[in-house]
């Protein structure tokens, strides 16, 4: 089976799989890597390879394009290694790829992630005109 993995600057990436958790239920195939203040990025690379190196198949969640987690964990892709890695985690995008039982296509995750953003007030506002009538 397919793990995800959630990488972040601080501990971003654990709160994430908390808080899915509180709606999900616990999530073995859900693994967490942070970078912390005080490490650096060959610490990060090192916890990172630490908590892949059993797993056959996994998908990278990361918080920021261009920041040291994505960009320690891209070098391993252009060195060769396979898996996907996405940037803008977010709560909706894991919830997906649970619900799919950790299998999604590129284009789905772009596809969902993107109809997941709302912008409430406009709802909001559509919904009161909508009881005007």
């Amino acid at each position: 089976m397919n793990h995800l993995i959630l990488i972040s600057h601080g501990i971003l990436c654990e709160e994430l799989k908390n808080s899915t958790e509180m709606i999900m239920g616990p999530q073995d195939n859900i693994h967490t890597v942070s970078l912390l203040a005080s490490e650096g990025k060959e610490d990060f690379l090192n916890k990172f390879k630490d908590v892949t190196k059993k797993l056959d198949k996994f998908t990278v969640l990361a918080d920021l394009m261009g920041g040291t987690p994505c960009n320690t964990v891209s070098e391993l892709i252009m060195s060769g290694e396979k898996f996907d890695i996405f940037t803008g985690m977010n709560m909706p995008m894991v919830i997906d790829f649970i619900a799919n039982d950790f299998e999604l296509a590129a284009e789905d995750v772009r596809k969902n992630a993107k109809d997941s953003i709302h912008y409430v007030n406009e709802i909001l506002e559509e919904s009161n005109d909508d009881d005007e009538l």
